[in-house]
């Protein structure tokens, strides 16, 4: 299961009790499996300040979230043939999401608890804020690229009025640099066939006997060429579409067929050349925000259980990973062994949809305990 429920409660007379009950009430009965969520002593500061701080974080969460799915999501569409490899791109610091969580260890390195929790906030912040912004960049830059390459791409599986004739006609196709002659490509249904073969000749006057050749053919049918005089072209055009046959505007110009040639065999190499690089910013980039993520749902955790619970700060944060199936009873079996926090929580009375000064609660599930969910399900299938 992808879903974790991360919850404090606070302590006891012994530190362990609350752990310990968590336990017993639980993994015995098989609801859930759960890991000890350590969250370091941070400077706790002015109450007022943290009743503030928890919008700044609960913002900071959803915003966090939607630009890993973002980058998740990115990262499965540039590896067009090698999805069954995403997972390995997915990391955090090296590891799977799941092992990240439930071995969860504070980054002090990165997140040095002497600072303040404004302080501490306003880095991981502006962390993800750069990481959007480069995302933006480096995507768009790409999708142009492969945009132009998958536009020039599908010129040459098009039908035979619009495909790209760039590695089809020759220069011997044509009659070129005559004063009077010039030829003409025309599309003819396959089933037309014969009809072309006994017909081209007399469609109009002056055009060129045994001229015509098959030069290209798909499953609707085939590209000939036919020579006559400049000035029948006109009227051998309109005769062709009475017939059923298409003559196609083109002109043989080989510095332009050479020309896309080249753009196209660029388009693919450049392609092949960024694709490297961005998925390796894409995998950095990916562990440093889900990294910043779960430092933000620490500091969460940490906010609302010194709100809840009060000073001095003493409290246990759980991970619960809920059995598949049993989401239900693992609710009510948490609802009641923590009712005595908060019996009116407890008996689901609160409107979830309400304000409680100092709780960051609105629009979200409110219990007896602190809780917040991780989904770690990050691409949409």
């Amino acid at each position: 299961m992808t879903e974790f429920w991360l919850i404090s409660a606070p302590n006891d007379r012994s530190n362990e009790q609350t752990w310990e009950r968590m336990q017993a009430v639980t993994t015995k009965a098989n609801l859930s499996n759960n890991f000890k969520f350590a969250i370091p002593d941070i400077k706790v500061g002015n109450l007022d300040l943290m009743i503030t701080l928890t919008d700044e974080l609960g913002k900071l969460d959803i915003y966090t979230e939607s630009v890993l799915k973002k980058i998740a999501q990115y990262t499965a569409e540039t590896m067009e043939d090698s999805k069954d490899r995403i997972q390995e791109n997915l990391l955090a610091n090296g590891v799977d999401l799941v092992t990240y969580v439930t071995r969860f260890q504070w980054d002090m390195a990165k997140y040095p608890i002497k600072q303040s929790l404004v302080n501490l906030i306003e880095v991981i912040s502006k962390q993800i804020s750069q990481i959007e912004a480069d995302f933006k960049s480096r995507s768009l830059s790409y999708n142009n690229l492969k945009g132009n390459l998958q536009s020039m791409e599908r010129k040459a599986v098009g039908n035979l009025l619009t495909c790209t004739l760039t590695d089809i006609v020759k220069k011997d196709d044509f009659v070129l640099d005559s004063e009077y002659l010039t030829t003409l490509l025309v599309v003819v249904p396959k089933t037309n066939y014969g009809t072309w073969l006994k017909t081209y000749e007399s469609l109009t006057d002056l055009v060129v006997p045994q001229s015509t050749k098959k030069i290209m053919e798909d499953s609707e049918g085939g590209l000939f060429t036919v020579t006559l005089f400049k000035k029948a072209v006109e009227d051998f055009r309109i005769k062709a579409r009475e017939n059923k046959f298409m003559v196609r505007e083109f002109n043989y110009n080989e510095k332009e067929l050479n020309a896309e040639k080249a753009e196209i065999a660029r388009l693919a190499a450049d392609k092949k050349q960024q694709y490297g690089p961005l998925l390796r910013w894409l995998k950095v980039n990916f562990s440093e925000a889900f990294i910043g993520w779960i430092h933000i749902k620490a500091l969460r955790v940490f906010v609302e259980s010194v709100l809840r619970y009060g000073l001095p700060v003493n409290f246990q944060a759980v991970l619960l990973q809920p059995s598949k199936k049993q989401f239900k009873r693992l609710r009510e079996v948490l609802n009641a062994v923590f009712k005595h926090l908060d019996g009116i929580a407890a008996t689901s009375v609160v409107d979830y949809g309400m304000d409680i000064p100092g709780l960051n609660i609105g629009n979200q599930e409110y219990y007896s305990y602190v809780y917040f969910k991780i989904d770690l399900n990050m691409i949409d299938h």
